[in-house]
């Protein structure tokens, strides 16, 4: 299959699937093209009913009949402009309500995927797919596929007039109709390409934008300013030479259609004068056809807008359906084996993981259990696997070989939300967003009254500085809390947790980026929180996890020690033995000066 037939089933596939978001409004669509048709027959009769005016009344002085043509005229403007005035307004509505459809899949198709995709796809390109991408469809969904059809049947209407008046003046009209053919394919042929290009580039600086905008306060923290600038400098002149792509093809392909109109017009002028001085064509017709060469190619220039549109809206709709097309690395079972309740007993057993295939191994062969009740604490060192038994767990990705167990049942074999709901999860990023603390705290469930998220942020100590902020409960957040502190984002993590109630509570890092006077608050509110609980702590503190029932010590992605602090301490050559040391060495040192 060559690159033009492959081109061809490409766009066809990608219309196909358009078709399906516009398909609800489809008789509002056949309704829309029926009063296009009418605004082009209304808009193409006006040139015939002037030479009717000029040859059958004005040439013979007969004013009554003169004046009765001119109110057929009139009706006729009156009437296309009424029938645009809703064929707009139609169109976009039904547009607007396919975008809408369209841009509601993309954002649940986003919310579904595994994290793996969001490790290798930036969010300044995922935000593109759901905005501009999306919104570069609107001319093609509302008015776009309408408009065409009423351009083509305007030029076969203006067609089919002027083959009643003369058939010679009609051949001398089109005779510029191939060299407008043959620029039009080679428009046609470039201009995809640079839209291809431009969507990349709007991709690529959205990504650019987002992520140092984000992490704004560390380049100014490290004046790297200028460099980052100079960055955006090469990514914008590449976004602005694509964009020049586009412009340098329309540049050439418009005037060439102005020529061309104006080529056909002066050979109408030259052919049907000499015709009309011979008496061969009334005035009339000659009129009727300069206003038709006129009309003409406004609707084949109308249609090169279009097709301008279309190749905008295919090139996006290719990275639309990208997203929508990108397969589930975590697949949900076919019959679910969900629980309403568990007890929290996890297991897992001889499980080996790696994040990509050309990537080294992070957990190998790791096996432990969970009982019901216990606090069990994953300590090592940076990159020792720790937060990857927890992305495990909770499945936001799937292992390579063993089993991981809940209540005896494997995790594959339950549904993604059926094994979720069992698990509160406090993260050392705090993840707030736009809004009032309470809709932070519910996330929008409605079945959590505001009773039970006063009372959870009594048991995790939050009550009282919430209740200080001005409209306590209600107070605005502003993006990703920065109206707050770090402790205090904490613990409305904490009890955004405990509100869910959980049977299994996981705390990874959750108190690194607190202060020591907040940390003993969210120590106590994990007491709180872990009583009664099979808890997962995940820590760089040696101190908050001493009085775990089990400590698993991760090394190089295995389980190297397993046991209570007092056991794994009295290990000499342990390697908690050595993490403690290196953890508290000023204090030993302290310690040991102090000894007679």
């Amino acid at each position: 299959m060559n690159n033009k037939t492959q081109s061809k089933a490409v766009d066809s596939e990608l219309i196909r699937r358009l078709y399906f978001f516009f398909k609800p409004y489809r008789w509002w669509a056949i309704f829309a093209i029926g009063l296009t048709l009418a605004a082009a027959f209304l808009g193409t009769i006006r040139p015939k009913l002037t030479q009717i005016a000029v040859d059958d009344y004005i040439a013979v002085n007969d004013i009554s009949g003169l004046l009765w043509i001119v109110a057929l005229i009139g009706l006729a403007l009156i009437g296309e402009f009424i029938i645009l005035v809703a064929n707009t307004y139609i169109t976009r509505w039904f547009g607007q309500g396919a975008l809408y459809s369209l841009r509601n899949a993309v954002y649940e198709k986003i919310q579904s995927l595994h994290v793996q995709f969001f490790d290798k796809n930036p969010i300044g390109r995922l935000i593109t797919r759901t905005t501009s991408d999306i919104e570069a469809l609107s001319s093609l969904l509302s008015d776009g596929v309408v408009n065409m059809i009423g351009d083509l049947f305007r030029i076969f209407f203006i067609l089919g007039f002027m083959l009643m008046m003369s058939w010679e003046l009609t051949i001398i009209s089109i005779l510029v109709l191939p060299i407008l053919f043959y620029s039009t394919f080679w428009f046609k042929s470039k201009v995809r390409v640079s839209f291809l290009e431009v969507r990349d580039q709007i991709a690529r600086l959205n990504s650019f934008v987002q992520e140092h905008i984000n992490g704004m306060s560390v380049v100014q923290l490290f004046n790297r300013e200028e460099t980052e600038k100079e960055k955006f400098k090469d990514i914008n002149a590449d976004h602005r030479r694509a964009h020049l792509d586009t412009i340098f093809y329309f540049s050439i392909f418009w005037p060439v259609v102005e020529v061309l109109a104006s080529i056909a017009m002066a050979l109408v002028v030259w052919y049907g004068g000499a015709r009309a001085l011979g008496g061969a064509v009334t005035f009339g017709v000659l009129l009727a056809f300069i206003q038709y060469v006129r009309q003409f190619f406004a609707p084949i220039r109308g249609l090169s807008e279009k097709y301008n549109t279309l190749q905008s809206a295919l090139a996006s709709s290719e990275r639309i359906f990208d997203v929508l097309d990108t397969e589930d690395m975590v697949p949900e079972p076919e019959i679910p084996q969900d629980k309403e309740k568990v007890s929290g007993h996890i297991e897992f057993k001889n499980v080996t993981f790696r994040y990509n295939e050309d990537e080294e191994v992070i957990l190998k062969n790791v096996s432990f259990e969970a009982n019901p009740g216990e606090l069990l604490a994953i300590v090592g060192a940076t990159g020792a696997g720790k937060s990857t038994i927890i992305n495990l767990l909770l499945r936001y990705y799937d292992i390579d070989d063993g089993e991981i167990l809940l209540d005896g049942i494997n995790i594959k074999d339950m549904s993604i939300n059926g094994l979720r709901k069992h698990f509160g999860l406090v993260l050392q990023d705090h993840s707030l967003f736009s809004g009032t603390i309470h809709d932070n705290i519910t996330l929008g469930n409605d079945n959590i009254s505001r009773e039970q998220v006063i009372k959870a942020a009594k048991e995790v100590e939050a009550h009282n500085f919430i209740s200080k902020l001005p409209g306590t409960y209600d107070f605005e957040l502003r993006e990703r809390g920065a109206s707050l502190s770090m402790g205090q984002k904490q613990l409305i993590c904490f009890v955004r947790a405990m509100v869910y109630d959980p049977e299994i509570l996981i705390l990874d890092e959750a108190t690194s980026n607190v202060d020591s006077e907040t940390e003993e608050l969210v120590s106590k509110a994990c007491v709180k929180m872990m009583k009664g609980r099979t808890s997962i702590v995940i820590a760089h503190r040696l101190s908050t996890i001493q009085g775990a029932d089990r400590i698993l010590v991760m090394h190089k992605g295995e389980i190297r020690e397993s046991g209570p602090h007092q056991k794994l301490i009295a290990k000499d050559d342990g390697i908690y033995r050595k993490l403690y040391e290196l953890q508290y060495k000023d204090q030993i040192l302290v310690t040991s000066e102090q000894k007679p």
